[in-house]
């Protein structure tokens, strides 16, 4: 179920949405679109990012956040794009559970706050899918920070995401723990047993041969270059000489999206939605 209120700022179209999930819990959804849609459009699911600000959530996308240049939705929405953002459990009008009790429950029970993450990101998927305004061939996603991870991993686990472009969260993980810089993620990216079966970098190459976008700044400790380095290393070796892959670093850059980054990723969706 969800309920729907649409708000009309001339060069874009805010919704702010109610969705419910099977256990009657509301969870908040902000969607903009292009002011005037004459066919379906393609769209973007924006995964909001973490960044120790439990109050933003889903308002990312159209108030910003201090990472990004401003806010991605009205920009998007001039390009074309219907953009759809949720509050993750624990941030923005569900905040008023803690990560870190929120992380413990669902270890106690077997689950995991990252699974329970991309389960719910799959849902916004379908719904947005499923909405006449958006062709849904032309699917992308993207986010900063935790929405990074959440982007590419899902884009991983799920083929209806027709294009990835993550800015700031893609390292190799083993590599990070050798450094201890591992400890600079939130309780939610704890995942019993990951690094036995799998990488970060293999899990980004299950997305090939669909076009994949990498932003990353040399300077930001989340994303160290060696960490980085071998990270591509298995990712590329998923994408193979096709191509469909790019990785965009910067030197000097910390944990956050510049001007270069943004335009990459603008260029990318245009090229690849």
């Amino acid at each position: 179920m969800v309920d729907v209120a649409a708000e009309d700022f001339g060069s874009h179209v805010v919704e702010r949405l109610r969705f419910r999930l099977d256990d009657g819990t509301a969870v908040r959804g902000l969607l903009t679109r292009p002011a005037t849609n004459v066919e379906p459009q393609p769209a973007i699911l924006h995964v909001h990012a973490h960044g120790g600000r439990y109050d933003i959530g889903a308002s990312e996308l159209v108030d910003g956040r201090p990472a990004l240049l401003d806010a991605p939705g009205p920009a998007l929405a001039r390009e074309g794009y219907v953009s759809l953002c949720i509050d993750m459990p624990v941030f923005g009008e569900r905040s008023g559970t803690t990560e870190s009790s929120a992380a413990k429950v669902a270890l106690w029970h077997g689950r995991t706050l990252f699974g329970q993450m991309l389960a719910e990101q799959a849902a916004a998927l379908t719904w947005l899918a499923s909405r006449g305004d958006v062709d849904s061939r032309r699917i992308g996603m993207t986010g900063i920070s935790m929405g990074a991870t959440l982007a590419y991993f899902l884009a991983a686990i799920d083929p209806r995401v027709s294009a990835v472009a993550h800015l700031c969260c893609y390292a190799d993980l083993a590599t990070l723990i050798e450094t201890g810089a591992h400890d600079l993620h939130g309780h939610y990216m704890t995942v019993p047993g990951l690094l036995a079966e799998t990488s970060s970098g293999a899990i980004a190459g299950l997305v090939a041969p669909r076009p994949q976008l990498i932003c990353v700044g040399l300077d930001d400790p989340l994303t160290p270059p060696l960490a980085v380095e071998r990270a591509f290393a298995q990712t590329s070796a998923a994408y193979g000489p096709k191509g469909g892959l790019m990785l965009l670093t910067e030197e000097g850059i910390g944990h956050r999206e510049t001007p270069t980054m943004r335009s990459a990723v603008l260029d990318f969706f245009r090229q690849h939605l």
